[in-house]
């Protein structure tokens, strides 16, 4: 399998992050684009890619075998980069990338994973089933969440993160939806709330590349 990608090196790049979209909105949405664009910022190359269905422009989501197939190729294309590389995911892609991960459908291992709003839950419907996957995910993981994201209650977030510590870490985005909107009196952009996770991302990232080449 191809998948259409979208790659950005920044200079002086010491790790890249393969970065799938969510369930609804493909790469060129304000959140893939600006959480891209913050990276690089802050010193991460990026290659966004598009599942099939968003690609072909419908609606109906892929079987999942396409899905971890979509995964396997973007990750085959990454590995024949020179950058050290990380996988990570908007809501749905990182949900099925961490199944993936689980069951054995990726070719090799990311240094580590990032979760950009994991969807824990059906909105309203709070439960943690979905979060069964991730303790047999064999990297490190980083959680990026809302504290308004109706998909993911934070305090069942808390819960699994706790469970599956030292492996994961959270960070929490003060007042933010699932799409990290946040409300105008909070006093801050779309833009800077980006900017600010994107910065705890690379950090998190650096920490794991201590002793290494870029």
């Amino acid at each position: 399998m191809e998948v259409t990608t979208e790659a950005r090196t920044p200079p002086g790049a010491t790790a890249r992050l393969v970065l799938a979209h969510g369930a609804g909105a493909g790469i060129d949405h304000p959140f893939m684009q600006g959480l891209c664009d913050a990276l690089a910022r802050h010193g991460v190359a990026t290659t966004a890619f598009a599942f099939p269905y968003m690609e072909a422009g419908r609606r109906r989501i892929d079987a999942r075998p396409v899905l971890y197939a979509a995964w396997a190729a973007a990750i085959a294309r990454a590995r024949r980069g020179r950058l050290p590389w990380f996988a990570g995911g908007k809501s749905m892609g990182g949900r099925v990338l961490a199944e993936a991960l689980a069951d054995g459908h990726c070719p090799a291992h990311p240094r580590g994973v990032l979760f950009f709003g994991y969807p824990l839950h059906p909105a309203g419907r709070p439960d943690t089933a979905r979060a069964r996957p991730l303790a047999r995910v064999p990297v490190p993981m980083w959680f990026g969440q809302g504290t308004r994201d109706r998909l993911a209650d934070l305090d069942l977030v808390r819960g699994v993160v706790a469970g599956l510590r030292p492996r994961a870490t959270l960070y929490v985005v003060e007042g933010a939806d699932h799409g990290f909107r946040v409300r105008k009196r909070d006093g801050r952009t779309f833009e800077a709330v980006l900017d600010a996770m994107a910065g705890a991302a690379a950090a998190w990232i650096r920490s794991h590349l201590r002793g290494d080449e870029p």
